[in-house]
């Protein structure tokens, strides 16, 4: 009996400190004819069936005298199914001289709700603290949908086209339509995204800042499973915004 006690005391022990798994994966952000405009530092953490992705952006050269020195953070918490990241949280921090902004994401797996939490300081002063209930429910939130999507381009065939749904994305009800191009149509992604990538997809999302309000990001997977370059095409009139990894 003492040796079945101390066999479990062990295993839970054990379960405590399993070590978890921590990637780096960090890009620089380019936009047209400003050059370089950023860095993104994107850290992943996976331990027993959960997750945690924590990223941060930060503005250079012009972009960042423009933007007043902004800084941007994104944080999600979730699980693991089949090998997928499932959103439990998402958050959104966004800094700015004397002003802070943070949008928080409950998702109720159970109930299929998301209740979101908009917050604002300005000088350290709460100004503003408001909930309500999005009109869909998403297992993704932005940086799961990012992450996810080599799992999700290599479980459809080339040409085709399918639908999936992120917390963070309100304006367009969370729909995001993404495109795996045939074998044929991969030649336009090439002149983008460059030859040496193991597979192309495109993802078009609603943004008030691209032109005519809609943006095909164009993206290219790693053999890592991770994306190794992604274009969004024709911003305004500056040009292409570019995002490529350097670690």
């Amino acid at each position: 009996m003492k040796k079945m006690v101390l066999t479990a005391v062990i295993w839970c022990c054990m379960g405590s400190l399993a070590i978890a798994q921590t990637t780096q994966v960090n890009y620089k952000a380019t936009f047209g004819i400003f050059g370089k405009v950023g860095n993104i530092t994107n850290t992943i953490i996976h331990k027993d069936k959960h997750y945690q992705i924590k990223t941060k952006v930060t503005l250079a050269g012009l972009a960042k005298l423009i933007m007043g020195g902004q800084t941007e953070e994104y944080i999600s918490k979730g699980h693991l199914e089949n090998g997928r990241m499932v959103s439990d949280m998402y958050q959104m921090i966004s800094r700015k001289k004397h002003t802070v902004t943070s949008k928080d994401y409950q998702i109720n797996h159970k109930q299929k709700r998301v209740v979101k939490r908009y917050r604002k300081w300005v000088k350290g002063k709460l100004i503003k603290d408001t909930s309500s209930t999005l009109n869909f429910y998403a297992k993704d939130d932005l940086l799961t949908l990012y992450f996810n999507m080599d799992n999700y381009v290599r479980i459809h065939h080339k040409g085709t086209i399918f639908t999936v749904k992120a917390v963070g994305l309100e304006k367009q009800k969370g729909i995001v339509k993404i495109t795996v191009p045939s074998e044929h149509e991969e030649t336009i992604y090439k002149k983008d995204l460059g030859e040496h990538i193991t597979w192309y997809a495109k993802a078009l999302i609603v943004q008030k800042n691209f032109r005519k309000k809609k943006g095909d990001i164009l993206l290219g997977g790693g053999q890592d499973g991770f994306i190794k370059k992604a274009v969004i095409k024709d911003i305004l009139m500056y040009g292409d915004a570019k995002l490529i990894r350097i670690k």
